[in-house]
């Protein structure tokens, strides 16, 4: 089958856009690893798959799909590049827009400066809701290094041994914002053992479902550096739930302002959070590369 996709790239964060509301797209794993395969295919972090709604407040509904060909819940830049191609393939899409998500409504804002703000809904502490199998929901969950992985948060230290910039105890925080994510507090994101340490913890069996891996480090109150280990991607230039995660974490560990600047590999993006009981709000770009056909 030949379908018509759209490469997008929010920060460096890159995505192909199947636009299937026309014609109905159902895309099995090895499909969207075609697809992802910088090779073979047209190349992404993730295959972007939009719809049409079941909500009557949405304008579209989107699907995420990670290179490895499984499927996620949410992605902070694909949204936004969702949003900058509805501006321009969409007559009546201009301004607000709604955008299905995993049965709920995100609001959308397409800024007069080009930039896309987003509703990410409230961020999720509930361990339930990773999932994170705990006995207790805490602040900063302790990482113990083990002789072997288990379910009480160990993990082998032979492997992390000389990748660890700091000694024992690890802590993170651990939030839900549609996709699940890990956040530790670093000293340098330069020197972090973002591969060796995302991709142990990725799997942990704590998280049934794996996890993003986040790892900050805080320059002052408003401005935050951030590299992430995205599940099924690896680490990638740029994350739109990982930098709102990593804010929502340090606004609880009460390290951060209700304004945050997140400065990522690929650029900048613009958090806004007041606390608990409030949704949180992103602000950044997106930005249509090429567009073409591809058989399937």
């Amino acid at each position: 089958m030949q379908v018509r996709f759209s490469k997008m790239q929010g920060l460096g964060n890159d995505f192909v856009l199947l636009d299937a509301r026309a014609t109905p797209i159902e895309l099995t794993p090895v499909q969207v690893q075609r697809l992802a395969d910088r090779r073979y295919g047209v190349g992404c972090d993730q295959v972007l798959l939009i719809d049409s709604p079941s909500l009557p407040t949405a304008s579209v509904r989107y699907r995420v799909f990670n290179a490895d060909g499984s499927a996620a819940q949410h992605c902070g830049n694909g949204v936004r590049c969702v949003a900058r191609y509805l501006a321009q393939h969409t007559p009546h899409a201009r301004g607000a827009l709604g955008v299905e998500i995993g049965g709920q409504v995100y609001q959308l804002q397409l800024e007069a400066t080009g930039l896309v703000r987003v509703d990410m809904g409230e961020p999720c502490f509930d361990p339930a809701a990773l999932p994170l199998r705990v006995p207790a929901r805490l602040a900063r969950y302790p990482l113990a290094l083990g002789a072997s992985p288990s379910t009480d948060l160990a993990l082998n230290a032979m492997a992390l041994n000389a990748a660890l910039p700091q000694p024992e105890p690890l802590t993170f925080g651990a939030v839900c914002l549609g996709n699940p994510h890990a956040v530790f507090a670093v000293a340098n994101v330069e020197h972090a053992p973002v591969v060796e340490l995302g991709a142990a913890l990725q799997d942990h069996p704590a998280f049934p479902e794996r996890v993003n891996v986040g790892f900050m480090q805080v320059l002052d109150t408003g401005h935050i550096r951030l590299r992430v280990f995205e599940r099924g991607a690896g680490e990638t230039p740029a994350c739109g739930t990982g930098a709102c995660a990593a804010v929502a974490v340090g606004r609880v560990w009460g390290e951060l302002a209700a304004r945050v600047e997140v400065l990522l590999v690929g650029g900048s993006l613009t958090i806004d959070w007041p606390g608990p009981g409030h949704r949180l709000w992103m602000t950044g770009p997106a930005q249509s590369v090429f567009e073409g056909s591809i058989e399937l």
